[in-house]
């Protein structure tokens, strides 16, 4: 009886997913925040209660049901374009002007020279206006202007003005994706391999976690979490492709296979910069050879690009963190409270190497899971990205770990992507790192505060 309810709770959950798709988006002209937030409560709320029910299931059971409910979720996901972000048309322009034998590192997507190369429905054509103006017309679909021309130009992507900001290893999956599909199909080729992938990653880890004798029924954490279904696959953020190879890397060092582990940190390194917050946590064990590996790897990847494009491949990125707020102190959500202004970036700095430093001295090597959980969830506390798919390199440690109160970082950065009101944010936070400091405290038991600080030593009368 409890494997056909969780069964049904995993199909209304796919129901409910699609639903929310189609039904909801943020480029709405017109759009109801409070049903959105409604629905993507539920939706969590359905999870949590699947899971809690899988906690008394054993057997061969549990891996169906994760294995189908991580399918079933994840394909319903696919039935709508992205509601979210508009990163994806990014994504596919990038790969597009690759296998066209050119560096989205060197090129704007508003350059006149890549006219030849624009697909209509990332670039449709402008339409005339009652009183005779061109205008762009499309919930997703920005007005900008060619950079010789000044042509208007209609784009489904953000920051057409300036050069891409992803590194290596998102570029050359982008412009593999491109090479199977061509320019033509819209987003369904990216949401089919953020599926992959989130599937992919739900198999890594009930084979790890099999193999290490952890509880595999914490693989639902990942496998069932409507966060990788919103951000994995229907908004395809590549953040997936990191974390795929994020969880390898961890199995490879915590195995000792040290060398192999740091070729796979780099990939994931290489893919979005963020990955480098697992890296602490595998530090005792991984020392020189992991970071010789990763850096080598890192910088192979970069190579073909910095021979193309020299300097230029660092693309929008310094930009892009001055436009969030992150040079100023202006995004930290909490820690702008006690120091604000640039302030913040001080504080928030060394706020992130105590953490570090004591990831690095605690974390069991066998197990380094649990350090590099709290590494990047307080990384993301800190930081309080308004982009909640930065938490996807969060999940699997989640998973690895069992430890569920951190899906409470995940549920804030995605409220206050539905509802952007600063006091909620620092409210919805404030909350998180409440109950996650509670309930790690009672997990730790009687001493557990002095086990996680470093021993002060007696100093020996002379």
């Amino acid at each position: 009886m409890r494997i056909t309810i969780i069964a049904g709770l995993l199909v209304l959950s796919a129901a409910l997913t699609a639903f929310s798709v189609l039904a909801f988006d943020l480029f709405a002209p017109v759009r109801d925040e409070v049903q959105f937030v409604l629905v993507t409560g539920a939706l969590w709320l359905l999870f949590g209660l699947a899971y809690w029910l899988l906690r008394r299931v054993r057997g061969k059971a549990v891996v169906a049901l994760i294995l189908a409910g991580s399918t079933l979720i994840g394909g319903a996901a696919m039935v709508g374009p992205p509601n979210t972000s508009t990163d994806s048309a990014r994504y596919a322009w990038d790969g597009i002007v690759q296998n066209n034998g050119m560096s989205p590192y060197a090129f704007t997507p508003a350059d006149d020279r890549l006219d030849s190369l624009r697909p209509d429905w990332l670039f449709p054509a402008s339409q005339t206006t009652a009183d005779g103006q061109e205008a762009c017309v499309g919930e997703r679909i920005a007005s900008a202007h060619k950079t010789d021309s000044g042509d208007l130009l209609c784009s489904a992507l953000n920051r057409t003005a300036v050069p891409t900001i992803y590194p290596p290893a998102s570029e050359i999956f982008f412009a593999g994706v491109r090479f199977l599909t061509g320019p033509e199909p819209a987003y369904w080729p990216l949401q089919l391999a953020g599926l992959v992938l989130s599937v992919g990653t739900t198999v890594l880890l009930l084979v790890g976690m099999q193999r290490r004798g952890l509880d595999p029924r914490s693989a639902a954490l990942w496998a069932w979490c409507p966060l990788v279904a919103t951000e994995a696959i229907t908004n395809s953020h590549v953040d997936m492709l990191g974390v795929i190879f994020v969880v390898a890397a961890a199995f490879l060092v915590s195995s000792k296979k040290v060398w192999r582990g740091g070729v796979m940190l780099g990939i994931a390194i290489g893919t979005k910069l963020i990955p480098v917050l697992a890296a602490p946590a595998l530090l005792k064990r991984g020392g020189w050879r992991m970071i010789t590996a990763s850096i080598l790897s890192f910088a192979l990847l970069y190579l073909p690009y910095v021979l193309a494009t020299g300097i230029g491949v660092l693309g929008y990125l310094p930009g892009y963190l001055s436009e969030e707020g992150y040079q100023d102190g202006s995004r930290f959500a909490l820690v702008s409270l006690v120091a604000p202004g640039e302030s913040a970036v001080i504080v928030a700095a060394l706020i992130l190497a105590v953490v570090a430093l004591l990831v690095i001295v605690k974390t069991d090597q066998n197990q380094p899971w649990v350090g590099q959980l709290v590494m990047i969830g307080a990384t993301l506390l800190v930081l309080s990205p308004r982009y909640p798919w930065y938490a996807l390199l969060l999940l699997p440690f989640v998973a690895l770990s069992g430890r569920w109160e951190w899906l409470l970082v995940p549920m804030a950065l995605t409220l206050r992507l539905l509802v952007p009101s600063v006091q909620l944010t620092q409210t919805s936070i404030a909350i998180s790192v409440i109950v996650i400091a509670l309930v790690s405290l009672h997990r730790a038991g009687p001493g557990g505060l002095k086990r996680i600080l470093p021993r002060s030593r007696r100093v020996r009368p002379a």
